[in-house]
């Protein structure tokens, strides 16, 4: 069997139940809220530094073209 099979399967509503509920029995209900932030922090900046990575690509991308052009 191959092991890519199961990578792209999202889960669902049940499933998102489920991991709600060994969040809350890990970490407990105080705690919750606080990981729920810093896990979104933790996605912005994520998602900040792979933009200003594709602005570096592009922008390397047009200088090597107009190197081209000269």
């Amino acid at each position: 069997m191959n092991s890519l099979m199961f990578a792209w399967v999202t889960p669902g509503p049940m499933e998102m139940l489920i991991i709600l509920a060994i969040f809350l029995l890990l970490f407990g209900g105080r705690q919750l809220p606080s990981l729920m932030k810093n896990l979104g922090a933790s996605a912005r900046e994520f998602k900040k530094g792979v933009q200003g990575m594709d602005e570096e690509l592009d922008d390397a991308t047009r200088s090597l073209k107009d190197d081209k052009s000269e």
